[in-house]
């Protein structure tokens, strides 16, 4: 069955191509080869302030400028979110991107409840980091802590699931055959829209 899927591409750097780039091509060849709808999100082409209290995120809406990256949220079956590990979590326009986006009323619904209601249910998600450490590092070292927040304490608190994971590891080592086999395993998953 075909989906819709929302491509979120969260690395930094508005004028660069890196290989997180890449992998969200091969992801969106892979799905479009297989009947899929793509709609694509670039953080870092987007003007946006950042959240600087509660009652900002309680009561604002999204600004102007993100309001078509909140429809194609909404529009998807499923989300893909690939961005660079800094700091052992995603970068700060990421986050910052995510907390403009998933504000109540839209991630999350308080309306007539005591606690919020899951806004995003019905949507599943993968999420794709690169790094430059060994990812088995990362993932037993460090514990993926900044990963599993991204997937537990945004996707997973706003009703997304499954949540699945894709961690590539010593990117800037790479060698071309390594790069391509990471390219593969993206279209894969965009065919199989998981």
């Amino acid at each position: 069955m075909a989906k819709k899927i929302t491509i979120i591409q969260g690395h930094p750097d508005p004028v660069s191509l890196h290989f997180g780039h890449a992998l969200a091509e091969s992801y969106a060849r892979g799905a479009l080869a297989a009947g899929h709808e793509i709609k694509r999100i670039e953080v870092a082409q987007l003007d946006f302030p950042l959240l600087r209290s509660q009652t900002e995120w309680n009561s604002g809406r999204a600004p102007a400028g993100l309001r078509d990256a909140q429809a194609a949220i909404a529009w998807a079956d499923h989300l893909v979110l690939i961005f660079p590990l800094w700091l052992g979590t995603m970068p700060a326009i990421l986050k910052g991107f995510l907390e403009q986006v998933f504000r109540p009323g839209f991630a999350l619904i308080y309306e007539g409840h005591r606690f919020p209601q899951k806004g995003l249910t019905g949507k599943s998600a993968r999420v794709v980091v690169t790094m430059g450490l060994p990812a088995f590092w990362y993932r037993f070292f460090f514990r993926a802590d900044g990963v599993r927040g991204l997937e537990r304490s945004i996707l997973g608190f706003c009703g997304v699931k499954p949540v699945n994971e894709t961690l590539i590891g010593l990117v800037e080592i790479k060698d071309a055959e390594g790069r391509e086999k990471w390219l593969k395993k993206l279209s894969a998953f965009g065919k199989a829209a998981t």
